[in-house]
């Protein structure tokens, strides 16, 4: 079996920076560093805060900073970056500066993608001291016809223009994060456009589904292929006893309720039922801790290792290397959301374990 067709992109957050927005929710000079140095052990053992290393509490406006991300990502065999994009609609969005100056800039020379991030935000996931205030909107994401969609499109045409972009099949790659409430005629409208527009394949649309939702259905919606994250489904595949036990044992040991450890959960990251499929595209998680945002209303992936996490992705290159070669991609989530404690970049405790481990699972012989 050969790895040399396998493909990971690694789903990048174009955050650590201030804007005007998150200025007025926040405080001044709010980013997501903010919540990553004020995170505190709730546990014995709960490995908080986590301080970055090689890269320090960097600021992503600055372009060395995006080439050294570039190098790491490398030398780990990541293929490319998946950047989150944020359009609200009627042309407003967020977090995009520095997408923007890496497609006009031309730099760093690596391959990337978008994914459109299409929720509404709210105070809950955001909020600088990991406190709850419930369900206050932020922004609200919307959807205003064919007007908005041709503008968006547009927009992202000149990102699908760009020789960095990555295309499967020769069409360009787009992620679609919420397909519940994508409109319908959204994607045909897309792809007429790209035809008119000189890509003459259309566009690969990838739909992430969760919880109830299924592979098949999605498809079935027009997509090409599908994705899927299961961080939760250790928890929920265990029966309702189970479900007890664990919050027993979550108050004996005074954590968070949905608390359990990697090595026990990471198997279950993997759905066998649906990533065998040809247009299903798997997912590898090195690691997962949201208290940064949400205080103890959270789930803690504990006692993540690189050497866990190598596992984790051998036993995913298992299912992806018997698929056509064509379809032998790999979703890595994610490289830098370090406030939900998800990420691959150096650290104070492992430092490039986990840039290692993916390295050493993409060559290393079954």
């Amino acid at each position: 079996m050969s790895k040399e067709d396998i493909k990971v992109i690694a789903y990048y957050l174009p955050q650590f920076h201030p804007t005007d927005e998150n200025d007025n929710w926040w405080g001044k000079g709010f980013t997501e560093w903010t919540n990553v140095g004020r995170a505190k052990p709730l546990f014995k053992g709960h490995y908080q805060p986590r301080i970055p290393a090689d890269l320090g509490y960097y600021d992503l406006r600055l372009p060395i900073v995006r080439e050294q991300q570039v190098e790491l990502a490398k030398e780990a065999g990541i293929y490319g970056f998946c950047y989150w994009h944020y359009w609200f609609g009627n042309g407003k969005q967020l977090l995009n500066t520095i997408f923007d100056d890496v497609l006009t800039s031309g730099k760093p020379d690596f391959p990337f993608c978008l994914g459109w991030a299409n929720d509404s935000w709210y105070a809950k996931e955001w909020n600088s001291n990991g406190v709850n205030n419930g369900d206050k909107l932020l922004i609200e994401q919307v959807y205003l016809g064919l007007e908005d969609y041709k503008k968006h499109f547009d927009y992202v045409l000149k990102a699908f223009n760009d020789p960095r972009y990555i295309r499967i099949n020769n069409k360009p790659l787009f992620i679609i994060y919420n397909t519940k409430d994508l409109p319908a005629d959204f994607m045909k409208c897309w792809n007429k456009w790209a035809i008119e527009n000189g890509l003459k394949d259309g566009i690969c649309f990838i739909g992430r589904f969760k919880d109830e939702q299924k592979g098949d259905d999605v498809i079935k919606k027009g997509y090409s292929f599908v994705t899927h994250e299961t961080i939760t489904n250790y928890y929920t595949k265990h029966s309702r006893e189970w479900r007890a036990f664990f919050r027993l044992k979550s108050l004996f040991y005074k954590r968070p309720t949905f608390t359990y450890n990697y090595k026990d959960a990471y198997p279950y990251f993997l759905d066998r039922d649906e990533d065998k499929n040809e247009h299903t595209i798997p997912c590898i998680i090195p690691n997962w801790d949201h208290s940064p945002r949400s205080g103890r209303k959270t789930h803690i992936i504990h006692n993540s290792t690189p050497k866990y996490f190598k596992q984790h992705v051998e036993q995913v290159l298992q299912v992806v290397l018997k698929k056509k070669p064509e379809n032998q991609f790999i979703f890595l989530k994610s490289w830098n959301e370090w406030a939900e404690g998800n990420y691959m970049e150096p650290d104070l405790k492992f430092g490039k374990g986990y840039i290692s481990a993916l390295k050493e699972a993409l060559k290393d012989e079954f």
